[in-house]
């Protein structure tokens, strides 16, 4: 079967990668489409990626605009991008085009029509809260339910993102869930034998947003007592998607800016085993999720959880057994369960070995991909 995995700005590139390589690992003839990775890029390792998108737009003369002028170059080269996706797919003619993201559904719900005449369609909605509820990514969010109602079927990763698409109106004979595999190396870094003994570690990775919380893990660290916050610390590190000096501002308000590291920077792949390694607590104060490709790394590494009670994290990670789930929103209970941790590490260790026992249970990505075939198949496609 002929695959069009279609991410234009590579929002999910280690997710896409690790898909497209299930998905050929059982014999289908996969291509990712999207734009040319940069330099703050994870690596498409194993996959073919065409470059069909965004083309004008990564031009050194326009990455130097203004932003408002380079958003609205990059609006326009969309609409070219996808009209060349478009006429390539013509050519290559694939059984199935499986969108992992609408880049802007507005300018999209124009296209799939013509799409969807060349093969099914097939969506993921990674966030059923588009774009995580972020008041920036307005524009992104325009057209949205329209562009849904043009998809064949539609893959989301939890029962939340299931009833938020039927609290929407979508037919739910056309959703189906899928788990999130595990992305970095399972196993590789897991300590089953890891007693949590010494000064703890409260990490909280991966791009920073304001929808991941970074100010809640600070002000709930903040409230612990001394002698505590001196057993251990916080580590915040990601690419930057907003300005980190408010963060740096309230860990200064608060005394605590020697015991609060924050790291605005792209790791690369190779670095980000070292970051889940012993003492560590993989930490998600998130406000809003679905899924977490974050949360996958972290069961992989066999690290303990410490959770907002939302989405992949409610469904995935029992409080108590693989570590603490709390209210989204709340220093307090956020801060008691850090306290936790801290001053219980039998609990955190045996939360360290029940997530690294989580991890051999997470389905893998060439069962993911037979299941995502389960799916192609439903739509009544001929196999090549």
């Amino acid at each position: 079967m002929r695959v069009a995995l279609v991410d234009p700005s590579l929002f999910t590139l280690p997710y896409d990668s690790a898909l497209a390589s299930g998905l050929q690992a059982v014999g289908h003839d996969v291509v990712l489409f999207g734009r040319r990775p940069g330099r703050d890029d994870n690596a498409a390792d194993g996959v073919r990626l065409e470059q069909s998108f965004y083309r004008v737009a990564a031009a050194p003369a326009v990455t130097a605009l203004p932003k408002p002028l380079r958003l609205g170059v990059k609006g326009l080269d969309h609409i070219v991008s996808m009209a060349a996706f478009r006429r390539r797919i013509a050519r290559w003619r694939p059984d199935v085009i499986h969108f992992q993201w609408l880049a802007l559904p507005l300018l999209d719900r124009c296209f799939l029509p013509q799409l969807r005449r060349i093969a099914p369609l097939v969506l993921t909605v990674h966030d059923s809260n588009p774009f995580n509820g972020n008041p920036a990514a307005f524009v992104q969010k325009l057209g949205i339910n329209a562009s849904l109602a043009c998809f064949d079927r539609i893959i989301v990763h939890t029962e939340q993102g299931r009833a938020r698409l039927a609290h929407q109106g979508i037919d739910q004979a056309r959703v189906t869930v899928m788990p999130h595999g595990l992305l970095g190396a399972p196993g590789a870094q897991a300590k089953a034998n890891d007693t949590m003994q010494g000064r703890l570690t409260f990490l909280l990775f991966g791009k920073l947003k304001p929808y991941k919380g970074a100010d809640l893990l600070i002000e709930a660290f903040g409230r612990l007592p001394e002698e505590l916050r001196h057993k251990a610390c916080v580590r915040i590190v990601g690419k930057p998607y907003m300005d980190v000096g408010p963060l740096e501002a309230l860990a200064k308000r608060l005394g605590i800016e020697a015991e609060v590291g924050i790291e605005p920077r792209f790791v690369d792949d190779n670095q980000v085993a070292s970051l889940f390694g012993p003492q560590v607590v993989a930490t998600f104060p998130y406000r809003e999720i679905e899924a977490s490709g974050v949360l996958s790394l972290a069961i992989a590494y066999g690290r303990p959880i410490l959770a907002s009670r939302l989405g992949g994290f409610a469904e995935q990670i029992e409080d108590n057994v693989h570590g603490a789930v709390v209210p989204p929103e709340d220093p307090a209970a956020l801060s008691a369960a850090m306290a936790r941790f801290v001053t219980d590490p039998a609990f955190t260790a045996g939360c360290a070995r029940n997530v690294h026992r989580l991890a051999a249970c997470v389905p893998g990505w060439d069962a993911i991909a037979r299941r995502t075939t389960a799916v192609y198949d439903a739509l009544g496609i001929a196999r090549r």
